[in-house]
């Protein structure tokens, strides 16, 4: 609609102060002989806009002019303000907590009943069951150095390591995934992410962000975490389950599998037969050796090979003399 499209040309001169009337029509998908009727249209109603001819030319307000009309529908404003009062503590989320509160003070009155009503009603809870919070001493320090778009050394602990190692990165950004944060982040010219529960410290470095590419943060997010979900090694797992332990087994999703279980049957025992994919038969072993002999591996032969050996092992350990006692 007309309407929508001039307060999108508004907002944009309002965000930029000046641009070519090609490139708005570009933004907005229309033509410059439209953009031109549309910066007349607003002239008229009283928006001080102008045009200037020559090579930095364009369509600019005028200087310090500023409207607090947010062409935001009910819907668009009901979802900013639900997502603040779900966000997560930390600083971040304490700041759009209170973006969200302000946002909903200066929503007029008609319409604040409705806004509200989603705060109140819409709750999104971004932690899962039975994992406790991280805990992120660094997000602030990190969220800082990306405000100033510098380079920053971390202070970061890989995997379960004790010990941490300093390097030096160019951050992307900052990206929360089902409740845990990772910062993604140019270390020697690669695009890594990074845990940020991990990082220990960070130091600024006071010198701008060289990354080695123009890409945003989307686009490297995307192929860092398609990368490391992309199959390798999976395999197919099929086992039979004490009657007892099967609807547990089929309701823990283990992060060593790939996807969820298959029920295939029942044998005459009354065992479960089941099937899933894991990320690797190390994985696989790893998952379902804490089981016992409540889960018997069927299937692949190599995987029920390492069972029996890593059984084994563990038998052999526990019926070796008993150490002797210390001093």
């Amino acid at each position: 609609m007309r309407s929508d499209r001039l307060l999108a040309t508004l907002l944009l001169l309002q965000t930029h102060g000046r641009l070519p009337a090609p490139e708005i029509a570009r933004r907005l998908e229309v033509s410059v002989r439209t953009v031109q009727r549309d910066v007349e249209a607003l002239s008229t109603a009283g928006v001080p806009v102008y045009c200037e001819r020559g090579r930095r030319g364009g369509v600019a307000l005028l200087e310090g002019y500023r409207t607090d009309v947010t062409g935001m529908t009910d819907d668009e404003l009901r979802a900013l303000v639900a997502l603040g009062a779900s966000a997560d503590g930390g600083a971040l989320g304490t700041a759009l907590a209170s973006a969200s509160r302000k946002l909903l003070a200066a929503v007029p009155d008609a319409r604040r009943e409705g806004v509200d009503r989603a705060r109140r009603r819409l709750l999104v809870e971004h932690q899962g069951w039975r994992r406790a919070p991280e805990d992120l001493p660094a997000l602030p320090a990190l969220d800082a150095a990306l405000v100033a778009d510098e380079r920053v050394r971390i202070h970061y602990a890989t995997g379960d390591a004790a010990i941490a190692s300093w390097r030096t990165v160019d951050p992307y950004g900052l990206v929360s995934k089902a409740g845990t944060w990772y910062l993604v982040a140019a270390h020697r010219g690669q695009p890594k992410m990074y845990r940020v529960s991990r990082v220990r410290d960070v130091a600024a470095t006071g010198t701008p962000a060289r990354r080695p590419d123009e890409r945003d943060l989307g686009e490297v997010w995307a192929e860092l975490r398609d990368r490391l979900q992309a199959p390798s090694d999976e395999v197919d797992v099929r086992v039979r389950v004490d009657p007892a332990w099967a609807p547990t087994l089929r309701r823990v999703a283990m992060a060593v599998m790939a996807g969820p279980w298959r029920h295939e049957g029942t044998d005459a025992d009354g065992r479960e037969v089941l099937t899933a994919p894991f990320r690797s038969l190390l994985a696989a072993r790893a998952g379902l050796l804490g089981y016992g002999d409540a889960v018997e591996v069927l299937a692949p032969a190599e995987l029920r090979a390492e069972m029996a050996d890593a059984a084994a092992r563990v038998v052999a350990l526990y019926t070796m003399p008993d150490p002797p006692s210390p001093d």
